[in-house]
C-alpha cells in the first residue's frame, strides 16, 4: 500500500535536505558568536547548551558533529525567531561598513578634487570644512613627498566623525 500526500504537504528529499543544511548554518552562525551573547539571546535552552558545548570543542570531528547536532535541535524548533535575531546583531556592522566605506569615497574624492571639500561641506554643515581642507592640502603633500600617512589619517578621523554625527542625529 502506497501512501500518497497531497501536493501541498508533499517536501522532496532535496528541498528537506537543503532546509536542514540551511538550519546547521544557523546553527553554525550561533556557535561563531561570543558566549555572553548567546546567553543573551532568545534561544531554547538545548540549543543554547549545544552551543555553548560546541565552543568548548577542540577537534575538527567534534565540532563538525556538534553543529550536525544543533541542526538537528533546530528542526524542532521555529527557526524564524532565531535568524531575525541574528540578523539584528549583524545589521549595526553592516551599517558600519557602509558608513567606512563612503568615508573612504569622501576621502579620496577630496584628494582628488578639492572642491569635493566644498561639497561634503554643504552635505555635512556640522563638519569642520577649514580643518578638513588643511588636512587634504597636508595629506597631498605626504603623498608627493612620500612620508608616513599621518595627516592621510587624521582626514579620515575628521571626515568620520562628521559622518558619524549626521547618522546618529539624522
Amino acid at each position: 500500500m502506497i501512501l500518497r500526500m497531497e501536493d501541498d504537504e508533499f517536501i522532496s528529499k532535496t528541498r528537506r535536505k537543503r532546509q536542514m543544511t540551511e538550519l546547521q548554518d544557523v546553527g553554525a552562525e550561533l556557535v561563531r558568536l561570543s558566549p555572553e551573547l548567546i546567553k543573551r539571546l532568545d534561544l531554547p535552552e538545548s540549543i543554547r547548551d549545544a552551543v555553548l558545548a560546541c565552543k568548548k570543542l577542540t577537534k575538527h570531528e567534534a565540532i563538525r558533529r556538534q553543529k550536525q547536532y544543533i541542526g538537528r535541535l533546530m528542526r524542532d524548533v521555529d527557526a524564524g525567531p532565531i535568524i531575525e535575531q541574528l540578523n539584528a546583531i549583524e545589521a549595526p556592522s553592516r551599517k558600519q561598513t557602509a558608513l567606512l566605506h563612503l568615508v573612504e569615497e569622501w576621502r579620496d574624492d577630496m584628494l582628488r578634487d578639492p572642491g569635493a571639500v566644498e561639497r561634503f561641506g554643504r552635505e555635512f554643515p556640522h563638519a569642520d570644512v577649514h580643518k578638513i581642507r588643511v588636512l587634504v592640502s597636508a595629506a597631498g603633500e605626504e603623498r608627493k613627498a612620500k612620508r608616513a600617512p599621518r595627516h592621510f589619517r587624521e582626514l579620515f578621523h575628521a571626515i568620520n566623525a562628521a559622518i558619524q554625527e549626521q547618522a546618529r542625529d539624522p
